[in-house]
């Protein structure tokens, strides 16, 4: 049994598991900013392009209902279809997904390039042949494939 937490705990402490762990802690928290920003900063200025709506409220009651708002069907208890709430979300999808993409363009920039794969040499005068090559341009030797 104590081998088992040793392994455990091992497992738990190495980088990756720890490098996962803050990951998730970020991401929530840059998730939680990110709908903020889509919720209070950009859909307002939409909305008012629109005509001074405001997508929160747009919502599809599934029963009969005098609500005007979302919050009030929610209250009164009405099935709805919050497409409103939806957009918010994809907003706030696409602008999290566009600034991952961001971040990972940056982190591949200081990636070192793969380096090109050997290519073959001629047995013979040992020169750099093409892998597709089935005669040596150097010395005119039969290569074998």
């Amino acid at each position: 049994m104590k081998a088992f937490f040793q392994e455990f705990k091992n497992f738990a402490v190495q980088g990756n598991v720890i490098d996962v762990a803050v990951g998730v802690v970020i991401g929530g928290a840059f998730g939680k900013i990110t709908t903020s920003l889509v919720t209070n900063i950009i859909m307002p200025p939409i909305g008012i392009l629109l005509g001074g709506v405001d997508f929160t409220d747009f919502f599809i009651p599934l029963a009969n209902t005098s609500a005007q708002t979302l919050a009030e069907a929610q209250a009164q208890g009405v099935p709805v279809i919050a497409y409103g709430l939806f957009i918010n979300t994809v907003v706030d999808f696409l602008i999290i997904a566009f600034a991952i993409f961001l971040v990972i363009k940056q982190i591949n920039r200081f990636k070192k390039p793969a380096a090109p794969a050997p290519s073959r040499t001629c047995p013979f005068c040992k020169e750099t042949v093409a892998d597709e090559a089935t005669r040596c341009p150097h010395c005119t030797s039969e290569l074998t494939v």
